[in-house]
């Protein structure tokens, strides 16, 4: 009997502390609409797996008492072997299940496409079409973040800030290795590549600090690369570029070249005289000077083959006939 009361005792104190544990859950409960829709689909979709889950264990449980070998009233038909309804209920449950969750989750991730373009804020705050984004450039390097801010004309590192009810345009590359950018409380996580780029459009809903890191393991310095997203009000925004701007550095391609050199635990920099195309540099693999960009290399062998093949069919094109006038002279 003791053995029965530590158990109901553990399984109550286990269900508490799941409880408890989900009040705080911020991807569950997040304050970004792409975030939070997300957690909706997780939740859906955990729901609709334990309608199958449950009555199995359930049922295996109640079968393996029922049917103990002591149970002396228990039916006992050896020689069953099929029942059409059992089949059916067996099959058809599952089914259900597999197209509700295929159906929900194909919705979903259309809709939270991360390149899409978003179309709300929040549960009735649409986007209208006057409504600008703020775009910020992503560069994860060895092992800090590196934030652009191309309309504000200033970047940051490991200090990312946005205004509340603003849509944010995130262009990511990578200096270096894979990685992936993830702030749990605006939206999933996006890998970042060298030599590529990847988006995702998002919005915060709520002002206060988050924590945003790499989800990628990328090398040493990988469990100290955290940032700070810090959501603010419009007057907060324009009042940190502001300061930004009266405080910042330089940050040229030679400023670029020693920030991108490995190192841990950077502390927050921010920087108001930029490169102009210091991000296009950085994802065409041509901060260097004297190194084509990818872009640019791309194109003339895009163009060289036409090229090649112009002068190629000029040089075996067989002479021109002359006109059928002159044979008849």
């Amino acid at each position: 009997m003791s053995r029965i009361n530590s158990l109901i005792r553990f399984v109550a104190v286990a269900i508490a502390a799941l409880s408890l544990a989900g009040c705080n859950t911020l991807v569950l409960n997040a304050p970004g609409d792409v975030a939070a829709q997300q957690g909706n689909l997780i939740v859906v979709a955990t729901v609709l797996m334990l309608l199958i889950i449950v009555p199995v264990i359930a049922l295996t449980l109640l079968f393996a008492w029922r049917y103990r070998a002591s149970n002396a009233k228990a039916t006992y038909k050896p020689d069953w072997d099929h029942s059409t309804q059992l089949e059916l209920l067996i099959w058809a449950a599952p089914l259900l299940i597999i197209i509700a969750l295929g159906a929900v989750t194909w919705i979903s991730t259309h809709t939270l496409d991360p390149y899409r373009p978003l179309s709300r804020i929040a549960p009735g705050k649409p986007v209208t079409a006057e409504t600008k984004p703020l775009v910020v450039d992503v560069v994860s390097l060895d092992w800090k973040w590196l934030f652009i801010y191309p309309e504000q004309g200033i970047a940051t590192v490991n200090e990312l800030v946005a205004p509340v009810d603003r849509p944010i345009e995130f262009h990511m590359t990578s200096e270096n290795v894979m990685n992936a950018f993830y702030v749990p409380a605006l939206a999933g996580m996006i890998y970042t590549m060298p030599g590529m780029e990847t988006r995702l459009h998002a919005a915060i809903g709520k002002p206060g600090q988050y924590q945003g890191f790499s989800s990628n393991f990328s090398g040493a310095g990988f469990s100290h690369m955290h940032f700070i997203f810090t959501a603010t009000d419009n007057a907060g925004f324009d009042q940190w570029v502001a300061q930004a701007k009266a405080n910042g550095g330089t940050l040229q391609r030679a400023d670029y070249l020693v920030l991108a050199q490995p190192s841990e635990r950077e502390p927050v920099r921010r920087y108001s005289r930029i490169d102009e195309g210091l991000y296009h540099a950085i994802l065409n693999r041509c901060v260097k000077q004297g190194h084509m960009c990818m872009d640019e290399m791309m194109a003339k062998d895009a163009s060289s083959p036409a090229q090649s093949q112009e002068s190629m069919s000029h040089e075996s094109m067989p002479m021109a006939m002359p006109p059928a006038d002159a044979h008849a002279h």
